[in-house]
């Protein structure tokens, strides 16, 4: 975890995949580690790093390319459906997507669209993925690396996140709900990973 080790030495990182967080990147005064991670986040752009950001890892991507980051209007957990958008067809990590699809999240805070990057996804609460135009860098505020035991050892602290409870979701629905889709979602992100991977070689 970022808050327990410095950050990497750069000129060993070929590409870099950076995932969630129970913090929000407006939180330095309470987690003092955001401060160093925002730099490295901010060298990986300027180095031209490949590099995915996901949910809290997307919005330090944004917020590194100058973007805003802020609460959403409400938190997104769960299943829910996102639009790709036109640009995503031909996107070399989402491309394979449907133009509707099926996503998981968990998340409160919402990203805009940095300057010099395309959108490639939406629902109906905010930006769900972006890439920046000039280098190999995406955000995806979306969960697609996410297991069934992650996902259950986030429902059994549902009694201490606020945000999830603001959904007025029914937490043992929801782990019903993603024992029967997970395979699939883990599908697909393993081949988001792949694509990944492809498109940093």
């Amino acid at each position: 975890p970022a808050e327990e080790a410095e950050p990497p030495d750069l000129d060993d990182v070929d590409a870099a995949l950076l995932f969630g967080a129970a913090h929000q990147v407006d939180q330095e005064d309470q987690h003092p580690w955001l401060r160093p991670e925002k730099r490295l986040v901010r060298a990986l752009l300027e180095r031209g790093t490949p590099t995915v950001g996901v949910c809290f890892g997307a919005q330090l991507v944004a917020e590194a390319a100058g973007a805003v980051v802020r609460p959403a209007a409400r938190p997104e957990v769960g299943w829910h459906e996102i639009e790709l958008l036109p640009a995503a067809a031909s996107d070399p990590l989402l491309g394979f997507l449907p133009r509707r699809t099926e996503v998981f999240s968990w998340h409160s805070y919402e990203c805009q669209l940095p300057d010099g990057a395309t959108a490639l996804a939406r629902s109906d609460v905010g930006l769900q993925a972006f890439r920046l135009d000039d280098r190999p860098v995406w955000g995806i505020q979306f969960h697609p690396e996410v297991t069934e035991a992650d996902v259950g050892s986030w429902i059994d602290d549902w009694p201490n996140d606020a945000a999830a409870q603001r959904t007025g979701l029914d937490p043992e629905e929801l782990r019903r709900d993603t024992a029967a889709k997970i395979a699939a979602w883990n599908d697909v992100g393993r081949a988001i990973s792949e694509r990944f991977v492809a498109a940093a070689e």
